[in-house]
């Protein structure tokens, strides 16, 4: 069974630009220069992504849904998980290379990317699912109303406490706007495949 969160009850790593509540949806405004990476390749830390995080606990899912409708190097919006500054995953959609892509970035103390290109995607409305189930999170995504499909799994102790949330990046410009439909809880998925 699904269950809305409240945007009420999220808190922000970094507080976008802007945020403004319409209609049911919460349209997030990225400040320039947002993003999280750690070292791996471009040897720099950010952690100026803007997520509203609440508690993600052990044998539930989180999902969110919004409208992926990017044009500048790295726009991004997805799902974060974060269990400490140096551990966390996001998982998403980012506009990079001249396309949207689908993938996630974990984060254990270093950065590791993965991606897909989706260009149909761009404009959508972007499901993107987690999963915290024994020792994994199992990463979902799914476009405009399709069927859900895996995008990775990762490994994560279930003793970690772990918070998780929408969030929203503008690495490259000013003016990012993403609407954020609606965010759920619900039991995890209960089959890899």
């Amino acid at each position: 069974m699904m269950t809305d969160i409240p945007w009420s009850r999220g808190e922000w790593t970094n507080q976008p630009g802007a945020v403004v509540e319409l209609e049911g949806d919460l349209l997030v405004t990225a400040a320039e220069g947002s993003d999280a990476w750690r070292i791996t390749s471009y040897g720099f830390i950010h952690d100026t992504e803007h997520a509203l995080l609440a508690p993600f606990p052990q044998d539930s899912a989180m999902e969110v849904e919004f409208t992926a409708a990017f044009s500048q190097q790295f726009d991004q919006a997805g799902i974060f998980v974060r269990i400490s500054p140096e551990h966390w995953i996001k998982a998403g959609v980012e506009y990079a290379d001249g396309a949207a892509q689908l993938g996630a970035v974990v984060t254990d103390r270093f950065s590791d990317w993965s991606l897909a290109p989706v260009p149909d995607w761009n404009g959508g409305r972007i499901r993107i699912r987690v999963s915290r189930a024994g020792d994994a999170l199992t990463i979902r995504a799914a476009a405009e109303g399709g069927e859900l499909q895996l995008v990775r799994v990762v490994p994560l102790e279930p003793t970690l406490t772990a918070q998780a949330g929408p969030f929203a990046c503008s690495p490259t410009r000013d003016g990012l706007t993403v609407p954020f439909h609606t965010w759920r809880s619900s039991p995890p998925d209960g089959q890899l495949h």
